[in-house]
């Protein structure tokens, strides 16, 4: 009978959020609300109440702030976490006597009942609290005691029903019998960049002037000014490693490289070292170490590709034999994804027997390049290795360095990138690259921001990789290269574009697929850094006001609206204190201009029809007054597909 706690008569269930059960944690941010939410109920008609209680995995102390009833048993609290690394919360639940004794003298009083033994019965829990009280509120309660014992009746009940001895229940409340949630929650606070940032990705290698020439680190320094005034405040390099030489693939992914070709990145290792060495043509350890502190003058922060495979040349394969799959003619298992081919890299057994001083290997690899003073790390195909790893490496290197961010790149199935998040990964790469009719994008909207996902799941929009040239940009027409940027930027708080691909609108693509022709990943490039095209201008402007507008730092702030054309998709966003309210609104067509009659949401906005309205184009500074909750637009791609309104009453 122990087990039942038989006097408890509080329910807890329902929690979130709670991933798998407490087994991993949700996910905060620095200085930004975090709520928790909860059903709580008991037996009977007796008044409950509840606690959240919060505190750093490393502190002794819980912080409590009370619930607030929402609906039909759903309450809610909310807290301000404001260090990062790991919170633990619980709930805590009981019925509240003292409350229930004001509420059942509230209502025999209402009723015109006689209430003298009532009040006599309310002298205990005056005299409970005496102990707990300031000195002020200890002479209030003993007048209240008089009160009770000597007072006239009306007096009395005035004294009990009054709001000031409502507020002393509510602040020290008696928690008889309390319940307390079975399941330990964590919650694991990130810095702001975890939610907001705007990554560009180009080449090292492709850095230079001159045509045929090897970029460096210090051409990259050249190019920093570039990068930050597009806007972008993280630079993500691919791997910047020695190649191996042993099936080094050719021009557009040929299976025979010619003496002069260079090679995919993501074959690491050679002659040269592994996945701590700089390639010898990018320059030395140390002009890397300068590109990060240059990148930081500038407001900029240096990503770095964690991509766990080798060449067959990488000094892994002579020196631990065994972290490989080895075939039966004896030649090491190369990696497949049927129909496609990598004959230049080889795949970690991550089943080997002498696993866990690989595990530690790789680990070392990572503190090797924070010490280097790598804060970001994009990881290459997480999917295909062990999720248990990754939830030991994260939590590792977390541990001794919580600005640390790390970006999922998996593009495979919903719950396996779903469970990358869980695991640990602070941000995500995303569906969105795929998703271009107002259903799927609001669809996929919905499943981000409403789902069970947005407790541990970020995403990150990128219109474009190095690996992927959507069919949608592969007409070339500039209105859906800028739609489809101005999305991914003002949908998603974090969002990347892989350049100057994407800013000069290079479109040619692999004939029957989503690659691009003659892609970068297998040769040098000498690219146009100085074209002048009117996206270059809108990403500018656009990176330029997600700075300004805290609406645009948030993606679970979305919002979306009615709009009578299917060519336009129409969205809302604003800040926590609701004094940025921006309405962003695309044609999705580019070809022909499109029109339609929009709703405003006059339930965010918390204002009824007939009331007017100033809407503000930051972009064209074009204002607008409207004083109806259906309202025109229209755009045409061949100006600019978009509006990005700024809403003021």
């Amino acid at each position: 009978m122990k087990n039942y706690q038989g006097q408890s008569r509080v329910i807890i269930e329902s929690v979130s959020p709670e991933i798998n059960n407490g087994q991993f944690y949700a996910k905060a941010i620095e200085d930004k609300k975090f709520r928790v939410e909860c059903d709580l109920f008991g037996d009977g008609h007796d008044v409950v109440n509840g606690a959240l209680l919060y505190k750093p995995s490393n502190s002794k102390t819980w912080k409590e702030i009370p619930l607030n009833h929402i609906i039909n048993d759903r309450w809610y609290a909310e807290f301000i976490p404001k260090k990062q690394g790991i919170y633990n919360f619980k709930i805590e639940g009981w019925v509240d006597h003292q409350l229930n004794w004001r509420y059942e003298l509230k209502r025999k009083v209402d009723a015109g009942q006689i209430v003298d033994v009532e009040l006599l019965d309310g002298i205990k829990y005056l005299k409970d609290l005496l102990k707990r009280v300031s000195k002020s509120e200890k002479t209030y309660l003993l007048s209240g005691v008089d009160l009770f014992e000597k007072g006239s009746i009306k007096e009395t009940i005035d004294y009990a029903l009054g709001n000031k001895l409502i507020g002393i229940f509510n602040k020290y409340p008696r928690k008889d019998f309390k319940t307390t949630y079975d399941n330990d929650l964590t919650v694991y606070v990130d810095r702001k960049k975890a939610l907001f940032s705007s990554w560009y990705e180009f080449f090292p290698r492709s850095a230079g002037n001159e045509s045929g020439k090897h970029g460096t680190f210090k051409d990259c320094i050249e190019r920093l000014p570039y990068v930050a005034e597009l806007g972008f405040d993280v630079l993500y390099f691919p791997p910047v490693h020695p190649i191996g030489m042993p099936h080094r693939k050719g021009k557009n992914n040929t299976v025979v490289a010619k003496p002069d070709d260079v090679g995919s990145p993501w074959a690491i290792g050679g002659e040269n070292g592994g996945h701590k060495v700089i390639h010898p043509d990018l320059g030395t350890f140390e002009d890397f170490k300068s590109l990060i502190n240059h990148a930081k003058e500038l407001g900029i922060e240096v990503a770095m590709d964690y991509a766990l495979q080798c060449a067959p040349d990488h000094p892994y394969v002579k020196e631990h034999p065994d972290w490989f799959k080895w075939r039966a003619d004896g030649t090491v298992q190369y990696a497949e994804n049927p129909p496609k081919k990598y004959q230049d890299i080889l795949p970690i057994n991550f089943e080997t027997k002498d696993w866990k001083n690989l595990w530690k290997e790789l680990h070392s690899i990572l503190e090797f390049w924070i010490e280097a003073g790598v804060t970001i790390f994009r990881v290459d195909n997480p999917h295909t290795k062990p999720y248990k790893f990754w939830h030991w490496v994260i939590y590792e290197v977390k541990a001794n360095h919580p600005d640390i961010i790390f970006l999922s790149e998996a593009f495979t199935r919903p719950k396996v990138m779903h469970e990358l998040a869980k695991v640990g990964f602070t941000q995500s790469y995303s569906y969105y690259t795929w998703r271009n009719s107002r259903h799927e994008i609001e669809e996929y909207m919905d499943e981000l921001v409403n789902g069970d996902g947005k407790y541990y799941f970020r995403p990150n929009f990128w219109p474009n990789t190095p690996d992927i040239n959507p069919y949608s940009l592969q007409n070339g027409h500039p209105a859906m290269f800028m739609s489809r940027f101005f999305m991914a930027a003002t949908l998603s708080s974090n969002y990347g574009i892989y350049g100057p691909v994407f800013e000069n609108m290079i479109f040619e693509a692999f004939p029957g697929k989503e690659e691009y022709m003659n892609s970068e990943k297998y040769e040098l490039k000498n690219w146009s850094w100085e074209i002048d095209t009117k996206l270059k201008h809108i990403i500018k402007k656009v990176n330029e006001l997600r700075k300004i507008h805290p609406a645009l730092q948030d993606t679970y702030n979305y919002k979306a609206c009615n709009i009578d054309n299917e060519q336009i998709i129409a969205y809302y966003k604003e800040s926590e204190d609701k004094k940025d309210q921006l309405l962003m609104v695309v044609n999705l067509d580019p070809h022909y201009t499109q029109s339609g009659w929009l709703q405003l949401p006059l339930d965010l906005l918390e204002e009824k029809a007939g009331h007017h309205f100033t809407v503000t184009d930051l972009l064209s500074e074009n204002s607008y007054l409207w004083d109806k909750e259906w309202n025109f637009v229209e755009l045409n791609p061949a100006s600019i597909p978009f509006h990005l309104f700024k809403i003021t009453h």
